[in-house]
């Protein structure tokens, strides 16, 4: 008896220690190594002016202040980015992403090269949650949502499976308006130098903060006119320009809208590949919440015209989720008022 009650006591301290060991080792896991971030858009727009903005935060939080590295990888409307996560990237917490928030949710249309399933990812919490506006340059005659129904009005794109691309033509699909576009951009900020040139007239899609941040002189000289919202409710920005969702003509056009527009819920998504280990996402969740939330953050991105509205990462995941669960009509309804992509400029 007392031989046994020794041995049983001798494998839980071996037990103890092991665990304590493991612990430790996770805990020291990111000490003298590089993250590389990944992102969909390309150098010099909101989404990298976010991520240059909390990279030092996330290393600030994280156990072992390991250095973060942006990475700009554009293409296919951000699904290059996401296809690297998922297929090519390390899956050990060396390799995170910043990803169009439409991206994940392209598998639903069926949209090109969306060979990957959202719900495998990890996912670590979003910068913001916001909707989206057309935007139209000054001199290009749009002033109002019934210009858009009148008037040809050129935009430009950037692939396929982006935003650019494929919300204004489902507006186009659903509402009967005469939107074009001219894809083969690189990303926003040659679209916003394609507007400024007047090569093109606009663009549908970007957000308030990506504007504020890479362009804060459109708004504030009223060189670009709002005609519509693409959102699910109105901006506080702007409170007389109608969201998308409150012009719908039925139920079946409401309910494609909501399809359409879920991913705004996570307007700046990080993630990380799918097979990480589920110790080190806790690590990458808890240290993006301290830094979304650190004061000294939150001024640099005032100071930046960055709107943050912090999203967890459970909650991202749940959005996922429950988009991918939705009924398949409803789904059906959504991918036929997709489309491809727009004219090659």
């Amino acid at each position: 008896m007392a031989r046994a009650a020794f041995l049983k006591g001798a494998l839980l301290a071996a037990s103890v220690a092991l665990s304590g060991a493991a612990h430790a080792a996770e805990g020291d896991f990111y000490s003298g190594k590089q993250i590389n971030w990944i992102l969909s858009a390309g150098a010099g727009g909101g989404y990298s002016t976010y991520a240059q903005a909390f990279a030092p935060y996330l290393t600030k939080y994280l156990p072992g202040n390991p250095k973060v590295v942006v990475q700009n990888m554009p293409g296919a409307g951000g699904m290059r980015a996401m296809q690297h996560l998922s297929a090519n990237a390390p899956k050990d917490g060396t390799v995170i992403g910043l990803v169009h928030s439409s991206v994940p949710f392209a598998p639903l249309f069926g949209l090109p090269g969306s060979n990957f399933d959202p719900r495998k990812f990890g996912w670590i919490g979003s910068l913001n949650a916001a909707g989206e506006l057309c935007v139209a340059w000054h001199a290009s005659g749009i002033k109002n949502w019934q210009d858009l129904k009148d008037k040809t009005f050129i935009v430009g794109g950037t692939g396929g499976g982006s935003q650019m691309e494929t919300l204004p033509d489902a507006i186009n699909r659903l509402f009967g308006t005469k939107i074009k576009i001219v894809s083969g951009y690189s990303g926003g900020s040659e679209v916003n130098l394609a507007i400024e040139r007047g090569e093109i007239q606009g663009r549908c899609s970007v957000s308030v903060s990506s504007i504020n941040s890479t362009r804060p002189d459109w708004f504030a000289s009223q060189k670009v006119t709002v005609p519509i919202q693409i959102a699910l409710r109105r901006a506080h920005q702007f409170p007389d320009v109608p969201a998308l969702l409150e012009l719908a003509p039925d139920k079946r056009t409401h309910d494609i809208l909501e399809v359409l527009l879920a991913y705004q819920d996570m307007d700046r998504p990080m993630l990380a590949p799918p097979g990480m280990p589920a110790e080190r996402l806790e690590q990458l969740r808890t240290a993006f919440h301290a830094g979304v939330t650190d004061p000294a953050f939150l001024s640099e991105a005032q100071r930046l015209g960055l709107e943050i509205e912090e999203v967890s990462g459970k909650r991202l995941e749940e959005i996922v989720i429950n988009a991918y669960a939705l009924p398949p009509d409803i789904l059906q309804a959504a991918r036929d008022a997709m489309s491809m992509g727009g004219q090659t400029k």
